[in-house]
Formats: C-alpha cells, sequence, structure tokens
C-alpha cells in the first residue's frame, strides 16, 4: 500500500521551533494535496494544516494560525510543517496524508504517514 513518511519530530522547549517533512517513495504527491494533521493522547485526531497540489489554497487551524508554516517541493516530492513558537498543547503525534482537494475531512485522505512524535516541553 501506498504511504507517505514523516519526519522531523522532535522534543523542544516551548517557543523553539522544528520543521517536519512529509515525503513519499512509491508515488509523486505533486497530483496530492497534502494535509498534516496531530493527535494528543486521549484527543481525537485534527486537522492543523493542508496544502493545495499547485500552492494556490492552504488552510490552518486557528490554533497554529501565524505560528505554523505549510510548503512543499514538488521537485523533491516532500510536504514541509514549519512550526515556530510552539507552546506545550502542540504536544502530539503529527502525520502527513494525501488527498484529492484540501479538505479537513479526514475519511477523505487516501494514504497516510506512521507520524512523527512531537513533545514540547522544559
Amino acid at each position: 500500500q501506498l504511504q507517505l513518511v514523516e519526519s522531523g519530530g522532535d522534543l523542544v522547549q516551548p517557543g523553539g521551533s522544528l520543521r517536519l517533512s512529509c515525503t513519499a517513495s512509491e508515488f509523486t504527491m505533486a497530483y496530492y494535496a497534502i494535509g498534516w494533521f496531530r493527535q494528543a493522547p486521549g484527543k481525537e485526531r485534527e486537522a492543523v494544516s493542508c496544502i493545495s497540489s499547485n500552492e494556490a489554497a492552504n488552510y490552518y487551524a486557528d490554533s497554529v494560525k501565524g505560528r505554523f508554516a505549510i510548503s512543499r517541493d514538488n521537485a523533491k516530492n516532500t510536504v514541509y510543517l514549519q512550526m515556530n513558537n510552539l507552546e506545550p498543547e502542540d504536544t502530539a503525534v503529527y502525520y502527513c496524508a494525501a488527498a484529492w482537494t484540501v479538505t479537513t475531512v479526514l475519511s477523505e485522505y487516501n494514504y497516510w504517514g506512521q507520524g512523527t512524535q512531537v513533545t514540547v516541553s522544559s
């Protein structure tokens, strides 16, 4: 089954930054909208940010607006999530996923990664 691979998760102090990467080895991500989701312990998975295939459209959850930035490099088959001014509430497993259009609906994403852990703590 086609799968995405996330990387870049780490332990960081509040106020710090991380850049997550999402790539795929077996399909061309350029044809898909890519979404970043996160799931904290005991909570439902939620949409964080999404970007369309041509970068014309994107989405940010209110909780991350002004702090996170999504981008893509189709030549490298990679989508990034730059996370700045991290807060303890950002602690979660972060997943990337591919869909045909920008959407926050999880069921519309066809391919998922295994996730990368982000922990924000002093």
